[in-house]
């Protein structure tokens, strides 16, 4: 791993198969967001504000 000056900005040289273990691991981190319908997110909007009055 070597460090590199440009602009006095330091960037950081690793090899390509590191880099892509590191990157597989952060895209493993995001938890996919899970999409509704109009009408499921309403029903769903409607079982929190039950939930919340309870």
């Amino acid at each position: 791993m070597d460090t590199l000056t440009i602009n006095k900005k330091k960037f950081v040289i690793i090899q390509q198969g590191e880099f892509e273990k590191i990157q597989l691991l952060a895209a493993q981190k995001n938890i996919p967001v899970k999409k509704r319908s109009t009408e499921a997110g309403r029903k769903y909007a409607h079982k929190l504000i039950d939930k919340w009055i309870d």
